[in-house]
């Protein structure tokens, strides 16, 4: 068997989507689980919507969800010498013909089917002319386009490995245009000879190209050339069942990178969108999904893209990934949000270790761990104020927590059991349950009510930052009167 070479063709006309990411990750799935070739290929024919900066948006969010393409990229608005041959081919055969109507033609006769409330298609009628009025137009200078013969009665069909066997009668399909008359291919055409000059055998793609495949399907037949192997993808959907759209706020792959979804746990996500391993495993690595990927386990029913569900994933991977790691990966979150410097966290290397371990679990992005864990690094925040209403009003608290602010200050080194000893006895001698006087001082060094165990916080804050934050509420305490 020849070897198996596969394709993502993305378009840099707009945001590299989870669409498009989700095509890119099965193509490369199936490359990889067969020992194939993974080509990348960008169709930017589109002059005017086309841009470098998308571009760079395409091989950047590949780059990092670790989808490794074999060859390319490949620009299609460089290979347009490419093209040509093929459609000369194709006149010479007869396959393919010179349609000299003038776009002010076409467009009234579309109007007129319009009027008729018809379904517009070209009525063939420079289908058969004859060489001598064919020639009699080139001689005139008269602009050409260069459509394709399809047959008048009959079906198209192709078989998809994810669809099955599909149909469409040649009545529904009409001599579609191939080569603009400024010389430029029509998409489905640079498509069949970009395909064919890569020798790519299996066209995996989303359901939404299915009308474009029997197209291009008349374009290999008229070429004489073997088709691909088919599978067409379900499409992501949002959870109200629309498209996923960026118009509708959905986020692009680097939206989600720059929110602090893990790379490995988005890849994860999106694979799992219509495939399954066919047992109830959610979270799997590459290696493992190469293993037992096939197009048996894709449902070719259209998936639903749910972020909640992509966060819970995200929790997961957190928690998997060491403490190290994790410092590394939320320190450009850290920085952005002016809580450190670079060179103040790399110099409280150990302590950052015990900010991430204690803050992990209660974290579904990277970005979390800045917007909850803000108070380990700053201490002039505010007190949430429905916490002051609950926590701070309580009769002789400012003098209840002044008693314990003093027995911790006998401690140069606070650790997390003598602070719990320190405060349970306190609440015993004041006749109070220890949680009367735990979430007081949970919101006297945070400024919130929630978040990992208290005395986990006191003995990576210190003695003497602790003994700041509580004189700080103390004295806040005070002024409520």
């Amino acid at each position: 068997m020849s070897e198996i070479r596969v394709r993502i063709a993305p378009s840099p006309t707009g945001y590299f989507h989870v669409g498009t990411a989700r095509t890119a990750i099965f193509n490369y799935l199936y490359a990889r689980a067969k020992g194939g070739k993974f080509i990348l290929r960008i169709e930017d024919t589109d002059l005017e919507r086309s841009s470098q900066e998308m571009v760079d948006v395409i091989l950047d969010g590949l780059n990092w969800l670790n989808v490794r393409w074999d060859e390319g990229p490949y620009h299609q608005s460089r290979r347009y010498d490419l093209y040509p041959p093929f459609a000369e081919e194709l006149l010479l055969s007869k396959r393919a013909y010179r349609c000299f109507c003038s776009p002010e033609e076409l467009a009234a006769k579309r109007d007129d089917a319009q009027k008729n409330k018809q379904t517009y298609q070209y009525d063939r009628s420079c289908r058969n002319l004859s060489d001598e009025e064919i020639d009699a137009n080139l001689n005139q200078g008269k602009a050409f386009t260069v459509r394709l013969k399809l047959p008048i009665e009959g079906q198209a069909s192709f078989h998809d490995e994810v669809l099955g066997e599909m149909t469409k009668a040649y009545e529904d399909l009409d001599d579609f245009i191939l080569v603009r008359s400024d010389g430029r291919p029509i998409y489905n055409f640079a498509v069949v000879v970009d395909d064919l000059l890569m020798k790519i055998t299996h066209v995996i793609r989303g359901n939404d190209h299915v009308a474009n495949t029997f197209k291009q399907n008349e374009i290999y037949d008229a070429l004489g050339k073997q088709r691909p192997v088919y599978a067409h993808l379900p499409l992501l959907l949002r959870p109200d069942r629309s498209k996923v759209s960026k118009r509708k706020g959905d986020k692009s792959v680097t939206e989600y990178r720059d929110d602090g979804i893990l790379p490995d746990a988005l890849f994860n996500y999106l694979a799992l969108l219509g495939w399954s391993p066919k047992d109830d495993r959610e979270i799997m690595s590459q290696d493992e999904m190469i293993r037992v990927f096939d197009f048996k386990g894709i449902n070719p029913t259209n998936a639903i893209f749910d972020p909640v569900k992509l966060s819970w994933m995200n929790s997961q991977y957190i928690m998997k990934t060491d403490n190290h790691s994790l410092v590394q990966l939320i320190t450009p979150f850290i920085i952005e949000a002016d809580l450190a410097t670079k060179y103040w966290i790399e110099t409280r290397w150990q302590w950052m270790l015990r900010v991430v371990e204690v803050l992990k679990e209660r974290c579904t992005t990277l970005r979390d761990f800045a917007e909850n864990g803000s108070y380990f690094f700053k201490a002039d925040f505010e007190y949430d104020p429905q916490g002051v209403q609950k926590r701070f009003t309580a009769e002789g608290l400012a003098d209840q927590l002044e008693q314990a602010r003093k027995e911790m200050k006998k401690y140069y080194e606070i650790k997390k059991d003598i602070a719990e000893k320190i405060v349970r006895e306190k609440a015993e001698e004041f006749g109070l349950k220890p949680a009367a006087l735990i979430h007081p001082i949970r919101l006297a060094l945070t400024g919130v009510t929630g978040g990992p165990g208290l005395f986990d916080i006191v003995e990576i804050l210190g003695q003497p930052e602790v003994d700041r934050r509580l004189s700080r509420a103390i004295e806040f305490i005070r002024n409520l009167d």
